[in-house]
């Protein structure tokens, strides 16, 4: 048994998701083994819009709390009705589990008979140490991936910088497009989000780009282009300074500030003239932001 397992599903991986991974790798290091997170291919309960892909979970809970592995298990109709017990007694024999935390809200198990107490009892039987996380609290508001999708939902992703730890984030491979934006002065790069990930409110965005250990600022449009009569949902990014092809490569966009609502402009002309003046608005932000 060599493993601090934390047990999450971690959408988002917010602050409240924070403080039980940090206690993770805190208590790995002090006894020598490995940090890991258990989480799921899909949402476990009935919620399947969601904030984070499987791929960004990953890289933030190994990225921002120093995780050295993330399990991610197939959420099947078998485990799905599988005892709470049977699922716990897998986490040492299949995980080598010595050591569970959980949040004081973590369910699990057929119906959701296994809770964190009983959990907390189990590892006691055992001779396994277990942690049980009590809720995050900000402005009187419990840290949550729910009141994470409100504020994502509103456009509101300084308000939810606040609560994650970190920008909202969104990633995907770069398609090709009506490559309109190159002609124009402003080259975008395309993300077509896979369909449960929730999308902030459709509108401008300033935000940073990050692709093969790079990154820049830009501004991102979600919405459906309504001055070039476009009408699927679509995520473009124009990256600031970025010369180059992203076609086919991994782009990670983080949104900082809403800049403002989507219109649909009386010609080409002045649709290029207010996104270059959201890119001159943006940049004006990342310089006050990285004073601060």
């Amino acid at each position: 048994m060599n493993r601090v397992i934390a047990l999450g599903f971690f959408d988002g991986v917010h602050l409240g998701h924070g403080a039980l991974l940090s206690r993770t790798a805190q208590l790995a290091r002090a006894s020598g083994r490995s940090a890991a997170a258990l989480t799921f291919d899909r949402s476990p309960g009935k919620d399947n819009c969601l904030l984070t892909s499987v791929d960004d979970r990953i890289r933030l809970i190994r990225g921002l709390y120093g995780v050295d592995e993330v399990f991610v298990l197939p959420f099947t109709d078998e485990l799905r009705h599988e005892r709470w017990t049977d699922f716990a007694e897998s986490l040492v024999c299949d995980y080598g589990a010595a050591h569970l935390v959980c949040g004081y809200d973590y369910r699990f198990g057929f119906r959701g008979e296994g809770d964190a107490e009983k959990l907390s009892a189990w590892c006691a039987e055992r001779g396994l140490g277990c942690d049980v996380i009590e809720k995050l609290t900000m402005d009187g508001i419990t840290v949550s991936s729910t009141f994470l999708k409100t504020l994502v939902k509103a456009g509101d992703t300084e308000a939810a910088i606040r609560f994650y730890g970190h920008p909202h984030t969104l990633s995907g491979v770069v398609r090709p497009g009506r490559h309109l934006g190159h002609t124009l002065g402003f080259p975008t790069a395309n993300l077509l989000p896979e369909p449960e990930i929730l999308l902030p409110a459709r509108g401008v965005y300033a935000v940073r780009g990050i692709a093969a250990g790079q990154s820049w600022t830009g501004v991102c449009n979600v919405g459906t282009r309504p001055t070039v009569g476009g009408h699927r949902q679509t995520v473009e990014t124009w990256l600031s300074g970025f010369e180059g092809d992203l076609y086919g490569r991994e782009l990670t966009v983080e949104f900082y500030r809403y800049l403002r609502p989507e219109h649909k402009y009386p010609s080409l002309e002045a649709l290029k003239e207010e996104i270059f003046r959201n890119q001159r608005e943006a940049t004006e932000y990342f310089k006050h932001f990285q004073s601060n």
